[in-house]
C-alpha cells in the first residue's frame, strides 16, 4: 500500500490542544494525549471547543428539527390526518438492512401513536427494487389511501404517476440521489439531497430519513415526557442500518450510531436480542465494526436469500421463541449467503486466469449466468478490495441481465452510469454503490463505454491501495491512557475512521504465528535504547505474556532502570487479519526489522487480555539478512 500522511494546521491543533487539557470533563491526564486527540479531531475538520464537544458527547439534543427537510409538514400533516381517521396505511421498503429496518421504524412510530400499518417490501428476484405500480394498484384496490415509500422511491416516476392516477396518496422518504428528470410526483418528498432541501445532514440513510419523519410524528402526538426514551429506543435500530449502509458517521449520522450502540447493550426487544445472541455480540458494548461485520449481515440475508419480511416479523414478534427462530434462520441465511459469495469469487478468479486481459480493465465489467443477485453486491465489493478497480459485477438471466457494482475513492460510479443511461432499464445509488438492470445484449456496450469514460478520469496511480496514516507512533508512547482516549472518537466508520498510525524500525522478537490458516500473529518491539541494559531488556519481555504490560508491573519496571529505557523494550503483539499469506511470501525471521501501520485496540479475554495491535500494513525497511532456511511458522488453530 501507498503510505499517505495527513497533515493538519499545527496552530489550529495546539489551540485545540490547549483548550481540551484544560476541559476537566474530558480528564485528559497529560498534555500529550490533549495533542494527540486534537491532531485527530482537526484532520476530521474540527477545530473549535464547542464542536468538539458536540462529537465526543453526542446526545439527544444534537438532532436536527425534522422541520428542516423539506416536504417534512405536508408529510406529518398527512400521516396524522390517517391515524385520526383511522385510515389504512402501507409502507413500501427495499429488502436491504436500510429498508427493513426504515419500515420497522415507521411502522412502530405509527402504532405507538395510535394508528395501523401495513407493509410491503419486494422479492428481490421476483420483483427487484424500487416501488412497482401493480403494488400500488392492489393497495388502491384494498382501500387504501396513503402510501409511504422508505429508502426508495426517488426515481419512481411511473409508480408515482399510478398512484397519483388511483387518487393514492404518496410520500416518498429517500436517501438515495436523485436523477436528472427531477422529482416524483406526490404529495410529499422527503430526501435531504433533493434540490432546494437546506437540511444540515444530507448523508443519511434511508431508516435515517424515515426516523425523522416518524421523529416529527411522536413529537406531534405523543406527550412530552415520552419523548426522550422513545428516541433512545429508535437509535438501536437507526444505528444498526446507519453503520450497514456506510454512510459517514458525521453530524447526526454520528448521534444516532453513538447512541445507538451505547442502546444495544441493554436490548428489550425479544428479536433484536436473538439476533445480537446469534451474532454473538450480546450483553456488551458493540462496536460499529460488530454490527457491520456480525449484526447488519444476517439481516441482509434475508432480503439477499429470501424473504425480507422475515426481518420486519422479527422485531415485532413479542414470544422468545419464535424470536430465536427467525434469528437462527437469518443465521443460516448469512452461512448459505457466505458459500454463494464465495463460489461466484471462485468463477471470478477463474475468468480472471483464462482472460488475464480483463485486469487491463480501468472499470471491471464480470458477468456470469445464474449468479446469485442477493450476492453479486457485496461480490463486487471483495473485487474492489483485491484489484482496487471500479468493478460491475453481472448475473445474466436469458435476456435480462442485473448488476451492482461498487467503486474506489476517485471514480463517481453513478456518474459513470448516467453518461450511458441509454443502456439500462433502470438505474440508481451512489458516488460508490450502485445497482441496475439492462437488457444483456447491450453488455459489450456498457464495457467498451466504462472502460473508456475510466480512463478519461483515472490515472493508475488511482489504482494504489492508498492507506491514510494519521500520525507516527513509537512504542513508548502506546499506553491505556491513550487507547482510551481515542475511543472517546468511536464509533469509526465512514467519514471517522479508525485512526491509523505507523511505527518504524520494530524488531520481530519471535517467529510469526498462522491463525486459522489466515491470519497471522507477530511479537514486535522497538529496538532497545543504546543505555537500556541486557537485564532490563529480559525484564520488560517478561511483560509480553500480556499485550500490554499490567499496570502493576510497570512501576516495577521503571524503579530498575533510571534513564526509563524499559518503554522501548516493551513488546506488542501484532494481529494481522488475512495477511498470512503475505507474511508466509516476506520469509521473515525473529530479528528482522519491520515498519508497520496499525491501530489500537483491546483484547478483552482474561487469561492474556490487555492493548493489542491490529496490522493494516507492513514494510521491510532494508533487505533482511541472508537466510540459511525458510521461515518457520508457528500455526495454531
Amino acid at each position: 500500500m501507498n503510505w499517505v500522511s495527513k497533515t493538519a494546521d499545527a496552530a489550529r491543533i495546539e489551540l485545540l490542544a490547549e483548550e481540551l487539557n484544560s476541559n476537566v470533563s474530558l480528564s485528559l491526564k497529560t498534555p500529550q494525549l490533549a495533542a494527540t486527540l486534537a491532531r485527530l479531531l482537526v484532520m476530521r475538520g474540527i477545530e473549535d471547543t464547542e464542536t468538539a464537544e458536540r462529537f465526543l458527547a453526542p446526545s439527544l439534543f444534537h438532532l436536527h428539527s425534522p422541520y428542516l427537510m423539506s416536504g417534512m409538514k405536508a408529510a406529518v400533516d398527512r400521516l396524522d390526518a390517517a391515524i385520526e381517521r383511522k385510515e389504512g396505511i402501507l409502507i413500501y421498503g427495499d429488502y436491504d438492512v436500510d429498508g427493513t429496518t426504515a419500515i420497522v421504524i415507521l411502522k412502530t412510530a405509527i402504532e405507538l401513536c395510535g394508528g395501523s400499518a401495513d407493509f410491503h417490501v419486494p422479492h428481490r428476484i421476483k420483483e427487484g427494487y424500487d416501488l412497482r405500480g401493480d403494488v400500488i394498484e392492489r393497495a388502491a384496490a384494498a382501500a387504501i389511501h396513503l402510501i409511504i415509500s422508505v429508502d426508495t422511491g426517488i426515481r419512481a416516476f411511473a409508480a408515482a404517476e399510478t398512484a397519483h392516477r388511483l387518487g393514492v396518496d404518496l410520500i416518498v422518504t429517500d436517501h438515495h440521489l436523485p436523477g436528472q428528470d427531477g422529482m416524483p410526483t406526490a404529495l410529499a418528498v422527503l430526501n435531504p439531497n433533493q434540490p432546494g432541501c437546506d437540511y444540515p445532514c444530507k448523508a443519511l440513510c434511508g431508516a435515517g430519513v424515515a426516523f425523522k419523519l416518524a421523529q416529527a410524528l411522536m413529537e406531534l402526538r405523543l406527550a412530552q415526557r415520552d419523548q426522550a426514551p422513545l428516541l433512545k429506543s429508535f437509535m438501536k435500530v437507526v444505528a444498526i442500518a446507519t453503520i450497514a449502509d456506510a454512510v459517514p458517521l458525521t453530524g447526526e449520522n454520528r448521534v444516532f450510531a453513538k447512541l445507538g450502540l451505547e442502546a444495544l447493550r441493554s436490548a428489550v426487544n425479544p428479536g433484536l436480542k436473538a439476533l445480537l445472541e446469534v451474532a454473538q455480540v450480546s450483553g456488551r458494548p458493540l462496536t460499529s465494526g460488530e454490527v457491520g461485520f456480525r449484526v447488519a449481515p444476517r439481516i441482509n440475508a434475508a432480503g439477499r436469500m429470501d424473504v425480507a419480511r422475515d426481518v420486519i416479523e422479527l422485531f415485532s414478534v413479542k414470544d422468545a421463541v419464535r424470536a430465536r427462530e427467525i434469528a437462527n434462520k437469518l443465521d443460516q441465511l448469512n452461512s448459505d449467503r457466505q458459500a454463494e459469495e464465495r463460489r461466484i469469487l471462485e468463477a471470478i478468479d477463474s475468468r480472471f486466469e483464462q482472460e488475464p486481459a480483463l485486469l487491463d480493465s480501468f472499470c471491471l465489467v464480470i458477468d456470469g449466468d445464474g449468479w446469485h443477485r442477493g450476492v453479486i453486491g457485496i461480490t463486487a465489493t471483495r473485487v474492489v478490495e483485491r484489484y482496487c478497480r471500479p468493478t460491475l459485477v453481472i448475473s445474466r438471466d436469458g435476456d435480462e441481465a442485473h448488476g451492482s457494482g461498487r467503486s474506489i475513492r476517485a471514480f463517481h460510479l453513478l456518474n459513470a452510469l448516467e453518461s450511458c443511461a441509454a443502456l439500462f432499464t433502470r438505474f440508481g445509488g451512489h458516488a460508490h454503490a450502485v445497482g441496475f438492470s439492462m437488457p444483456a445484449a447491450n453488455l459489450p456496450d456498457l464495457c467498451a463505454h466504462l472502460d473508456t469514460y475510466a480512463r478519461a478520469r483515472l490515472t493508475l496511480a488511482d489504482f494504489e491501495p492508498v492507506l491514510d496514516v494519521d500520525a507516527e507512533l513509537p512504542f513508548d508512547q502506546i499506553t491505556p491512557d491513550l487507547f482510551q482516549a481515542l475511543r472517546r472518537l468511536e464509533p469509526f466508520g465512514m467519514g471517522n475512521p479508525e485512526p491509523i498510525f505507523a511505527a518504524r524500525a520494530l524488531r520481530l522478537m519471535a517467529p510469526p504465528r498462522v491463525l486459522k490458516e489466515k491470519h497471522v500473529k507477530l511479537k514486535l518491539s522497538a529496538q532497545p535504547a543504546a543505555d537500556s541494559s541486557d537485564e532490563l531488556s529480559e525484564v520488560a519481555a517478561l511483560t509480553t505474556s500480556r499485550c500490554h504490560p499490567d499496570s502493576a508491573v510497570l512501576p516495577r519496571l521503571h524503579a530498575q532502570s533510571s534513564a526509563g529505557g524499559w518503554r522501548k523494550a516493551v513488546t506488542y503483539n501484532a494481529l494481522g487479519w488475512r495477511m498470512a499469506e503475505r507474511i508466509q511470501q516476506a520469509e521473515l525471521l525473529p530479528g528482522d526489522a519491520l515498519d508497520i501501520a496499525f491501530t489500537l485496540d483491546h483484547n478483552d479475554r482474561p487469561e492474556f487480555g490487555g492493548l493489542e495491535l491490529s496490522l493494516r500494513d507492513f514494510k521491510i525497511p532494508q533487505p533482511a539478512a541472508k537466510r540459511t532456511s525458510p521461515t518457520q511458522l508457528r500455526t495454531e488453530n
